[in-house]
C-alpha cells in the first residue's frame, strides 16, 4: 500500500509541475515532437534506449530543479547568496542536461535525407499539414497558458455557445 501511495505523490507532484511551471511544460511539448517525429528515422533498439534515457534526465533535471526553487523560497523570505547560487546551481543543471540532449539528438536525427523526407510527407496532404499546424498552436497554448488556463478558456467558450443558442 506505501508503494502506491508513494506513487501517488510522485504523480501529484509531476503534475503540480506541469501545472505550475512553464519550462517543463516546454520540455513536455518538445519531447512529444520528438518522439513522433522519430518513427520516421527508423532508429536501432539502443537509440531508443539513448533518446529516452536523455528525455528523462531532463524532465528529472526540471522536476529536481523546481523542488529546489520551492525549497529555496519557502526557507528564505528575503533575497540570499546562498540561496540564489543554489537556485542558479540547480537551473545550470537542467541547461547542461538541454544542450546535451540537443547535441543528442542532433546524433540522431541530422540525417537531411530523413529531415527532407518528413518535411515532405507533412507538406503533401493539406489535412495532415492542418493537422501538424493544429498542433503546434495547441502546443504553444499549453506552453503559454497552461494545461489550466486552457481548461478554462475551453469552458468559457463552451458557455458562450450555450448561450448564443
Amino acid at each position: 500500500m506505501r508503494f502506491f501511495r508513494a506513487f501517488k505523490y510522485a504523480v501529484s507532484g509531476i503534475a503540480h509541475c506541469i501545472k505550475t511551471e512553464r519550462n517543463i511544460r516546454i520540455h513536455i511539448v518538445v519531447t512529444a515532437y520528438v518522439l513522433v517525429f522519430a518513427a520516421f528515422f527508423e532508429l536501432p533498439a539502443l537509440h531508443w534506449a539513448l533518446l529516452l534515457l536523455t528525455i528523462a534526465a531532463v524532465l528529472a533535471a526540471e522536476l529536481l530543479n523546481t523542488a529546489v526553487e520551492r525549497v529555496c523560497d519557502y526557507c528564505a523570505k528575503q533575497r540570499h547568496p546562498l540561496i540564489k547560487a543554489a537556485k542558479d546551481m540547480a537551473a545550470g543543471a537542467v541547461l547542461v542536461l538541454s544542450v546535451i540532449a540537443v547535441a543528442v539528438g542532433v546524433c540522431l536525427f541530422w540525417q537531411p535525407q530523413k529531415l527532407w523526407e518528413m518535411v515532405t510527407f507533412l507538406c503533401s496532404d493539406p489535412a495532415l499539414f492542418t493537422i501538424f499546424i493544429l498542433t503546434v498552436v495547441l502546443s504553444l497554448l499549453f506552453v503559454i497558458i497552461g494545461p489550466s488556463g486552457m481548461a478554462e478558456n475551453a469552458k468559457w467558450l463552451c458557455s458562450r455557445k450555450k448561450d448564443k443558442d
